[in-house]
């Protein structure tokens, strides 16, 4: 799981995932195929109820290169078809140029049966730079799963307003955190508290003052027939 540190600006939206991956991670199960899988932070995680699991990654990730199977997933993949039982992808779909061509892919590769878990941001800023080209609807999202062939889609938003503006309000006072480093901690020490306590109070008014259409991002699940 992320690490969730209360010192940290951005531990809520780390929570929110790592919430998503504990009720759903019983169902990530077999041979899993992470696709885009980064440094591999839920690959502990999966292992409580997967028998295999394989990090595909391309070689320009920004994160250290920690693939077993390199490759671009904007190209077909170099996976024999129905092999995996569960497909996961974690914030990666917004960094692909083709992302049909990926959940094409993930389809192929899946065995009949075969699930898929992945999460998306949406009202986010723009990162890792030049390869962040698309923020996804829900709309949009049942669209292209539908299009490669997936069912029983369910596409869910992992905030309200409140967090999703919070978080978006952290990023931005983080960057105040410059200079020499006594200057740095002394700016830090001042944030701490405010970071925290805008991030205990927003899924509060998440709930008691709900708005629909914002979100900090989703998170969908959906089968292969």
């Amino acid at each position: 799981m992320h690490d969730q540190s209360k010192f940290q600006f951005n531990w809520l939206i780390k929570k929110i995932y790592n919430d998503y991956i504990r009720q759903y991670q019983v169902s990530m199960n077999g041979v899993v195929f992470d696709l885009g899988c980064g440094t591999r932070p839920y690959e502990n995680d999966i292992f409580r109820y997967a028998d295999f699991y394989i990090g595909v990654d391309w070689s320009n990730t920004l994160h250290g290169l920690q693939a077993d199977l390199v490759a671009d997933l904007n190209q077909p993949l170099p996976i024999r078809n129905n092999v995996a039982d569960t497909v996961v992808s974690f914030q990666v779909l917004e960094h692909l140029s083709e992302p049909q061509m990926m959940l094409n892919e993930a389809l192929r590769i899946l065995r009949p049966e075969g699930r898929i878990f992945l999460s998306v941001p949406f009202q986010w800023w723009v990162h890792e730079a030049p390869w962040d080209y698309f923020r996804f609807t829900r709309y949009g999202l049942e669209y292209i799963f539908k299009k490669a062939g997936f069912v029983e889609i369910k596409v869910q938003a992992v905030s309200g307003f409140w967090s999703m503006w919070f978080l978006k309000l952290n990023y931005q006072t983080a960057r105040l955190v410059r200079g020499p480093r006594p200057l740095r901690w002394l700016i830090r020490g001042a944030l701490i508290p405010f970071w925290w306590l805008d991030q205990i109070i927003a899924p509060l008014l998440d709930r008691v003052w709900p708005a629909e259409g914002e979100t900090a991002g989703y998170f969908v699940t959906a089968r292969k027939p």
